[in-house]
């Protein structure tokens, strides 16, 4: 909302000396959004006057139409001749009254005047438009044309108002009053401490049976509607100037008498109004919900087919204005310029629900002044007063004749009341204002305040936004100034510190980081498309997923059942941006409906959900594992003077994967695998076990070359992915610190020969559990392949670690517990001892 300070001193005496800087500086302290102060005319000196065109002579042989003027501008130029102008503008002709800028002068943008000879002529001063002058645009474009009663010489820039300063406010949702002058005025004089002219304060006739005829038979979308009628309009009436400048400097061009004091009302009073030529209305005035599929031309030219929530006004013949958004291009003013101009209106001045309006607006994606005020709420007691304001001014302005018949249909309504604690603001700042000025606060916004401890408050028609008792207690604090509330630091109660879920995940994030991972956070946002790429079939459950109804991109609709898309995604981003070796990680939620969950239902907004509603929207959600995830490209370990260095491997996916289930305290199994989008020969699924029972956690290894392909991605790219809360379910809930022991350890190493096709885990998983609870350790350090071993067979080479808690062991004790590893491992994977 643009509000020019002059027209804001009409209705609120603000020192002579306050500057627009002063007045933001206290509205912004009250609590409104003063984004910018312009300052018009900054710059601009003059002489800048009326002139009169007395000769127009056409200059030939030019690329464009040039005119040698001679203007009347009195003694502004000191002789009192005419003053010789070059000008190529070509609407106005000789006898119109031009304003005209005279040597000396400096216009703004610091573009000084001087006399120049152009086109073979000297031209001392320019005639100038509205753009040159910084009025903006004012429907002509062209050299300005003043009314004739203006004399020659006369000051311009005093008549144009060229000069003020314009406060350019952002409003809130909420603040629907604030879309006037009036609303803007009030909280000037609230934050100055000084009375308000009210300009809705006028002497309004009451309603009659001899106003146009107006039925609603949609009450709960317009509960009022006054309807006022002038007649005799003068033809050759146009807008004053000082009309024109005001709706120019609020943002808004001028069109025509008629349309343009609507417009000004409007910016007055915040109340949205509308004319109709009453030549063209035909019967009675109606509110109604349009017909589904009806179709109705608006003011822009727009063939709009409306929907059966659309609020329409309607004639006879249908709808003749989209309600509280813009009128119907079929009883539209006719411009005064045009042979037969309209000389009877009928004024619109109604109430409609913001709701309805906001509907609408955004259905029919047609935002005007008229529905911005509605939807955020607009004073219904406004209306009469608004409708009087129009009448007023088209008899003073255009001639025109009020009929004394007055049209008001109104639904009954009760006063909004609240029943607020006179301490209740104290409570919520954390501040003792006292009952005084809680009072004296709510009685400056406009409320009547009757009671002693419990207040009860009749808020004004004007603050719609003013529902509970937070909302008084809102406007005593931003009254009181937001920067005298004390900074205080919240008191939280004690609490058990973090859960144990959190703890494992702020573990796990520590040692990636630790290894030489860097965390990647992702949208949690994919698409059907990705995970085809990936090489996951069609009924895979990670291909069943949650589709948004209102998703950020239409690319990516659905939540995702993997990590893996993001971070391969932003693997592929930084390798194209030069980044070659890189070792990425992420944590988070995957969402994996299973499709059986029931319908989710609509809380209430009334009241605070009950815990049976709150269970059974929980129970429409889909299940929602913690997951962690790596991906892995280029060198692992960097060559140097230290020797080569290593490229990452599906080894080193799988070490990740250890890493993070020694941070729950858990054992992985590693087992040989296929399972998309990995490589069918370089899979390894990654089990733990849970209450006795061996359950999968995750897979690692190297990505399947078609993915790579698919994805643009570097060869050989490897990946690994794990569930944290299965993980957490197999774990001890707290990692054991090591424990260093004073006895020596007793090193045994043993090499088995066992079939190629079995897995490595299985022959590691016997040797551990035969070795009993002396065992420390157990790493396979060397894997061998050779004729000697014959054709299909693998050497497995382990390294044994025993130790006592409470003893040095002997030989025989480490031995006898190799030896019963070996042979628990040869019992169930057929191994069997190398050289053996």
């Amino acid at each position: 909302m643009r509000i020019p300070l002059s027209w804001l001193r009409e209705y609120v005496d603000l020192p002579a000396t306050e500057t627009g800087r002063d007045l933001q500086e206290k509205l912004v302290s009250s609590g409104l959004e003063v984004e910018t102060v312009e300052q018009l005319g900054a710059g601009l000196k003059g002489p800048l006057v009326v002139g009169q065109v007395l000769t127009i002579e056409e200059l030939e042989g030019f690329k464009k139409p040039i005119r040698f003027c001679t203007v009347d501008v009195g003694q502004a130029n000191g002789t009192g001749e005419p003053q010789e102008i070059v000008c190529g503008a070509r609407n106005f002709a000789v006898g119109d009254k031009v304003v005209v800028v005279l040597p000396g002068a400096v216009l703004p943008g610091d573009f000084a005047i001087a006399a120049r000879k152009t086109y073979g002529r000297t031209s001392h001063g320019m005639i100038c438009s509205g753009d040159e002058l910084g009025m903006g645009d004012d429907g002509s474009g062209g050299i300005i044309v003043l009314p004739p009663e203006h004399e020659v010489g006369t000051d311009a820039i005093e008549l144009l108002e060229l000069v003020d300063e314009v406060l350019d406010i952002a409003v809130t949702a909420n603040r629907g009053d604030c879309l006037s002058l009036r609303g803007v005025a009030r909280e000037a004089a609230i934050a100055y401490g000084i009375p308000l002219r009210d300009p809705a304060l006028l002497d309004v006739p009451g309603p009659n049976a001899h106003g146009y005829p107006v039925q609603i038979s949609e009450p709960a979308g317009c509960d009022r509607f006054t309807a006022r009628t002038v007649t005799g309009l003068s033809p050759e009436a146009r807008s004053p100037i000082w009309l024109k400048r005001r709706l120019q400097k609020a943002g808004m061009r001028p069109i025509s008498l008629a349309v343009d004091i609507t417009n000004y009302v409007m910016l007055e009073l915040g109340q949205p109004l509308h004319a109709y030529d009453r030549s063209l209305v035909q019967g009675t005035i109606g509110v109604r919900r349009a017909e589904q599929g009806e179709k109705f031309t608006t003011l822009d030219g727009a063939k709009r087919v409306l929907d059966a929530e659309d609020l329409v006004i309607t004639d006879e013949r249908g709808p003749i204005g989209l309600a509280g958004v813009m009128g119907g291009a079929n009883t539209e003013i006719a411009d005064h310029d045009a042979e037969a101009g309209t000389s009877d209106v009928v004024i619109e001045a109604a109430h409609f629900d913001p709701v309805s309006i906001a509907r609408t607006a955004r259905r029919h994606k047609l935002s005007s002044e008229a529905s911005k005020r509605f939807e955020r709420g607009v004073d219904p007691m406004a209306a009469s007063a608004a409708a009087q304001r129009v009448v007023d001014l088209l008899v003073l302005l255009a001639g025109g004749t009020a009929e004394e018949g007055v049209t008001e249909v109104i639904a009954p309504s009760a006063p909004h009341t609240i029943t607020l604690p006179a301490d209740h603001p104290d409570k919520v700042a954390g501040v003792t204002y006292g009952r005084e000025t809680v009072v004296r606060r709510l009685q400056q916004v406009g409320c009547d305040v009757y009671g002693q401890d419990n207040l009860t408050v009749t808020v004004p028609s004007w603050r719609p936004d003013l529902a509970d008792p937070n909302d008084l207690a809102e406007e005593v604090i931003r009254l009181e100034g937001y920067e005298n509330l004390p900074s205080t630091l919240p008191r939280p109660p004690a609490g058990r510190g973090l859960t144990g879920r959190q703890r494992l995940h702020r573990r796990v994030g520590r040692a990636l980081a630790g290894a030489g991972y860097v965390e990647a956070l992702n949208y949690p946002f994919i698409s059907d498309e990705t995970l085809a790429k990936l090489g996951i079939e069609k009924d895979d459950p990670r291909r069943t997923t949650v589709k948004l109804v209102n998703p950020l991109s239409d690319e990516e609709p659905a939540l995702r059942t993997t990590l893996l898309p993001g971070l391969l995604e932003a693997l592929r981003r930084n390798d194209g941006r030069g980044s070659h070796d890189l070792a990425l990680f992420e944590t988070g939620l995957v969402f994996r409906p299973t499709g059986d969950e029931p319908q989710a239902v609509r809380l209430p907004v009334d009241r605070r959900p009950t815990d049976e509603e709150i269970a059974e929207l929980d129970a429409a959600l889909p299940r929602q594992p913690r997951r962690a995830a790596v991906v892995l490209t280029g060198a692992r370990e960097q060559a140097g003077w230290w020797g080569k260095g290593r490229p990452a491997d599906w080894a080193d996916a799988v070490e990740a994967a250890r890493t993070i289930a020694r941070e729950a305290g858990v054992e992985l199994t590693v087992r040989g695998d296929q399972h998309a989008p990995w490589h069918p020969g370089r899979c390894a699924a990654l089990s733990v076990v849970v209450d006795g029972e061996e359950i999968l956690a995750g897979h690692a290894g190297e990505l399947h070359p078609r993915v790579i392909k698919a994805l643009h991605l570097p060869e050989r790219s490897c990946a690994m992915e794990v569930d944290l809360d299965v993980l957490e379910r197999a774990g001890t809930g707290a990692v054991q610190a090591p424990r260093i022991s004073t006895f020596p350890v007793a090193t045994q190493d043993v090499a088995l020969v066992v079939d190629a096709a079995v897995p490595a885990a299985e022959v590691e998983s016997a040797l551990r559990e035969g070795a009993g609870e002396l065992l420390e350790s157990l790493r396979l350090f060397d894997v061998f392949t050779g004729e000697q071993l014959g054709e299909g067979r693998k050497s497995l080479a382990y390294a044994l670690r025993f130790r006592a808690g409470d003893r040095t062991l002997t030989v025989d004790e480490a031995s006898a517990a190799r030896d019963a590893a070996v042979s628990l491992a040869a019992e169930r994977t057929g191994a069997v001892l190398r050289g053996a």
